[in-house]
Order: structure tokens, then C-alpha cells, then sequence
């Protein structure tokens, strides 16, 4: 099982995204993100990923947890994101080998060039909601070439620290 973050950096009715340069997901958009390291926690994931991916900084006491996701894969668990959202970061986004950052307006997100799960879970993260999802997909490996079959959403739940 891989073990991810997602990062969503929103700053009046916007929110940072980026279009995936490379690996999984190439070509879409989603929030600065990706696999949590050998002893890293999620929120030192996220906050790596954002500086690796965009070469902003974000504090990891500004984060705020916004959705646990669970993907499962042919009926077994392939990935669980830890997703957060920050109104706070500091520096310029700037385009890398892995990412290129983009600021779109909240009512004007590209859920058609974005992951088919993503239009269900995100309006929520982005209205200041908490989710807890899974979804499942089949046909993989990879993910990103497997049908989405079903999900199960939970919105406004509170996790613990």
C-alpha cells in the first residue's frame, strides 16, 4: 500500500493546482503532492512535496487535515492520501520537472482533466469541509488506466490529531 499526501493551497477564491509533468497522473491536474518517505510523518510529507513541487513553503502547523481517501485497486487497498489545505505559504510558485502550478479560481476548477474521483470529494475540501472517502477502481495496474467503479463519502467528519 502506498502511503500519500495532497496539498491544497488556497488563497482568497482561489487554489494553487498543479499539472502533473510526469508518473502517475501525467497530464492532469491536482494539488501538490506525493509518497511519504522512510519515518516521515504526513503532515512532513505534504509540506515537502509542496516545497520539491512548486518551491513554495507551507508551515506544518498551518495545516489543516481535510480528507483521509482510501483507493482501492482490484479490491485491495492501493493507496491512502492524507489531504490538507493551508491559507498560508511563502514565495513565488514556480514551475519544476515534476509539476507546473497554476492558481484557478475555486468555481472554476478543471475536474474534467483531474482524477474522476476528485469532482466528488474536492468541492467539499474546498468549501472547508472534512471527508472520508473510498474509492474503488478496477482493471489496473496502473491506477491511472483502471476504471472507477464506486465510492463511499462521508463529509464533516472530525479527526483527531
Amino acid at each position: 500500500m502506498i502511503e500519500a499526501t495532497l496539498c491544497f493551497v488556497i488563497e482568497d477564491e482561489a487554489v494553487l493546482l498543479i499539472e502533473k509533468r510526469r508518473g502517475l497522473g501525467e497530464g492532469w491536474y491536482n494539488g501538490p503532492g506525493g509518497k511519504l518517505e522512510a519515518g516521515e510523518t504526513p503532515r512532513e510529507c505534504a509540506v515537502r512535496e509542496v516545497d520539491e513541487e512548486v518551491g513554495i513553503s507551507v508551515d506544518p502547523d498551518d495545516l489543516e487535515r481535510a480528507a483521509e481517501l482510501t483507493f482501492r485497486l482490484d479490491g485491495d487497498v492501493h493507496t491512502r492520501c492524507h489531504v490538507f489545505c493551508t491559507h498560508s505559504y511563502h514565495g513565488d510558485p514556480r514551475a519544476t520537472e515534476e509539476a507546473r502550478p497554476e492558481w484557478r479560481a475555486i468555481d472554476d476548477v478543471p475536474y474534467d482533466q483531474m482524477w474522476e474521483d476528485d469532482r466528488l470529494w474536492l468541492p467539499s475540501v474546498l468549501e472547508g469541509e472534512t471527508v472520508v472517502g473510498t474509492f474503488e477502481f478496477e482493471g489496473g495496474p496502473p491506477l491511472d488506466e483502471a476504471d472507477f467503479v464506486a465510492h463511499d463519502l462521508e463529509v464533516g467528519v472530525e479527526f483527531s490529531e
